[in-house]
């Protein structure tokens, strides 16, 4: 069994059935199945075997969930590039992990025809949607190379599949190595959060060579049987048309997402009708967000996770969404969540300590990095390096990054707990904290904001917002004004960016 039986079964059961809609076009599973087969054989057809690797770079596409499942077919990994990426951040992809096969959007022909020289000998470079430049096959003709094509090879549920790069907010990617398993427990763990059936239609805008926007909700509901509606990138207007057009049930919106949708004069008055819930996550969810989705009458469903783990790790039902909000909820269904101090023991309900997961939906390793997968993964846990606590009803909050933590004279500063008074502020769109080296202090704090347009708030008045709500150790030295703070393709704020520009000083720094 491998997980193309997913699409396979849902053909033979409900061939009409819509498994994906994109750019007015519309693929039932039945056309869908067709495809994969076809595309498993031609990639065979091209040398790709079990424990090869295939690589797409390129916006959201129909295809580009078709690789993944015929990559499942033969047993070969599949290596989603980040678009978003510079020259040499692809070029050290491909070089560590040479595929045997780049499908490259007609967009970005020209920055992989850059790293050809990165491909081992051998490889071919195929363009989809568009014209093929000279020595390169389009899409089109690499399918019809399956006519030739041997048999394809059985892929098994223990087989590598997904080789996924970890953000970059704290430091340098890693690459993440996942099985058809770990996909296929993670589903199980969105299919129970999410309720999720054949009748659901998702909208998916997040990039799929993230794990959000692949395995929140897309991949479960193609092993659902449910319709995906698939958006090539986010923009919050054609969110919006989806939403109220196509009756979406479910969809995933991380933070940054839901700000640029509120900020719209639509958000007052859009049809959400049609939502069960909105599923968010990536990062801590400032509260007034999660006001404001509860006040349209959606609950706002809260996910915790990382790339490491597929990514649902815990989750916060519905009918908790009022009543926890904030909360991270109660380990997946088939996850098991502990909090540890430094010597990985637990810790009580209400103390704040290190969280470790385990179960099938974690990686396999890091991969090429021995070492590091063996410190992540020690004692049979993922040390996730983020800090949170359990309540006494064992939901879990998400206190922060172990690598955020700020020390300043020997006291724990958590960022998240400043940047969500900061971001009370009108003036304030974004904000985050960070520590600056200090030889007095170990560490002090320092503010990164963001102001609205228009607005050129004070540091005077900024840190007045904080006078006797935090203690005295956890206010800023000084706030730092950027016109908007750098970011992952996901939305997360780069940390380790604001770090060297906190360590370095700014120029328009408000004192």
């Amino acid at each position: 069994m491998d997980l193309s039986d997913w699409i396979a079964g849902h053909a033979a059961r409900t061939p009409q059935q819509v498994a994906l809609a994109f750019e007015g076009k519309e693929w039932s599973y039945a056309a869908l199945a067709a495809l994969v087969t076809r595309l498993a054989d031609a990639l065979a057809a091209q040398g790709v075997r079990r424990g090869g690797c295939v690589a797409y770079l390129g916006l959201n596409r129909p295809e580009e969930l078709a690789l993944l499942f015929a990559c499942a077919r033969l047993g070969a990994l599949f290596m989603p590039l980040n678009w978003r990426l510079a020259l040499p951040e692809h070029r050290e992809r491909l070089l560590d992990c040479p595929p045997a096969l780049l499908l490259v959007e007609e967009a970005f022909t020209a920055q992989a025809a850059a790293c050809a020289d990165a491909l081992p000998a051998g490889a071919r470079c195929v363009v989809i949607g568009g014209c093929a430049p000279a020595g390169w096959l389009d899409f089109d003709a690499l399918l019809r190379n399956a006519d030739t094509a041997p048999r394809a090879a059985a892929g098994t549920l223990a087989d590598p599949l997904l080789l996924c790069h970890t953000s970059g907010s704290t430091g340098r990617p890693k690459g993440v190595l996942l099985t058809q398993q770990a996909l296929a427990v993670n589903a199980a763990n969105s299919i129970a959060l999410h309720d999720l059936t054949a009748a659901d239609r998702i909208l998916t805008t997040l990039p799929l060579f993230h794990v959000g926007g692949l395995n929140n909700q897309t991949t479960p509901a193609l092993a659902a049987g449910a319709s995906v509606v698939l958006h090539a990138k986010f923009d919050p207007e054609a969110a919006f048309d989806a939403i109220e057009r196509e009756r979406i049930t479910l969809t995933v919106l991380v933070p940054t997402q839901l700000a640029m949708m509120m900020a719209l004069p639509r958000w007052a008055t859009a049809d959400l009708s049609g939502l069960r819930m909105i599923s968010t996550g990536s990062t801590i969810v400032p509260e007034h967000l999660i006001r404001a989705v509860h006040a349209r009458g959606v609950p706002l469903v809260q996910i915790y996770g990382l790339t490491e783990t597929c990514p649902i790790a815990a989750c916060l039902r519905p009918e908790d969404a009022e009543r926890k909000a904030g909360s991270t909820g109660r380990p997946a269904v088939h996850c098991a969540l502990r909090v540890v101090d430094a010597a990985d023991r637990d810790v009580a309900p209400g103390t704040r300590g290190e969280i470790l997961i385990r179960g099938d939906n974690v990686m396999l390793g890091y991969w090429r990095q021995p070492e590091a997968s063996a410190a992540a993964l020690a004692g049979g846990w993922f040390h996730s390096g983020d800090i949170g606590h359990f309540d006494a009803e064992g939901f879990l909050w998400v206190d922060g990054r172990a690598k955020e933590m700020i020390i300043c004279g020997g006291e724990n500063v958590a960022p998240a707990e400043i940047e969500n008074l900061l971001l009370e502020c009108p003036e304030v769109a974004e904000a985050a904290v960070v520590g600056r080296p200090d030889m007095n202090w170990g560490e002090v704090v320092v503010a990164v904001v963001a102001p609205r347009p228009g607005c050129r708030p004070s540091a005077a008045a900024l840190l007045a917002r904080l006078e006797g709500r935090i203690a005295r150790y956890k206010h800023p030295r000084e706030v730092l004004l950027l016109d908007e703070l750098p970011k992952t393709a996901l939305g997360k704020v780069r940390r380790e960016e604001l770090r060297r520009l906190a360590a370095a000083g700014a120029n328009d720094a408000m004192r």
